[in-house]
């Protein structure tokens, strides 16, 4: 039996799919994503098309995309020319390595624009004082996000997964580091 032919395989491919809608990624992708996930053995493109019914050219970019994200890869399997694909079955290095490039993708050119424009705005006398003062908050918020995940990806995993487990608990701890201060961001 094909993981594809389970009730609730199908189930999880079709709901990963619109999740990722709703992430802003392709549906197909998505899909071909989860139908990697949940295999066992190695796919070919073929099978990929063959099991969820998208046509060639959407599984071909779907998976360089995923490719991209560094969460599939490109196998190859003993007496057999065509090329495999097999999902990262960790799901903290899925997480990490999806986080990492939609960080280079789409926060850290934000970063750079807003830095540019706080420049600018410091200089501007036409520039209305909220101007400046919001673009400025939002650069160094965003700063200090991208500048948390770049501390926050190098640790281990197993100490990800402790700060993961201990969720609101961890404001004990940094409570009284903050006292007094209040964010305003």
């Amino acid at each position: 039996m094909r993981v594809v032919d389970h009730p609730d395989a199908r189930a999880f491919i079709l709901h990963w799919g619109e999740m990722g809608t709703q992430w802003g990624v392709n549906r197909s992708v998505s899909q071909v994503h989860a139908l990697l996930y949940l295999s066992e053995d190695p796919l070919t493109a073929e099978a990929i098309v063959e099991a969820l019914g998208l046509a060639r050219s959407n599984v071909s970019t779907a998976l360089k995309e995923l490719q991209g994200y560094r969460i599939v890869r490109r196998v190859h399997v003993e007496g057999d020319r065509r090329d495999h694909f097999v999902a990262e079955a960790d799901l903290w290095d899925m997480l990490m390595r999806i986080v990492e490039e939609r960080k280079r993708r789409e926060i850290d050119p934000t970063i750079a624009l807003l830095g540019e424009l706080a420049e600018r705005l410091k200089d501007d006398k036409a520039a209305p004082p909220h101007l400046r003062e919001r673009i400025g908050r939002m650069h160094e918020f965003l700063g200090t996000l991208g500048g948390w995940y770049d501390q926050v990806r190098t640790l281990p995993k197993p100490t990800l997964v402790a700060l993961m487990k201990l969720g609101g608990k961890i404001a004990r701890v940094v409570a009284p580091l903050g006292k007094g201060k209040k964010a305003k961001d």
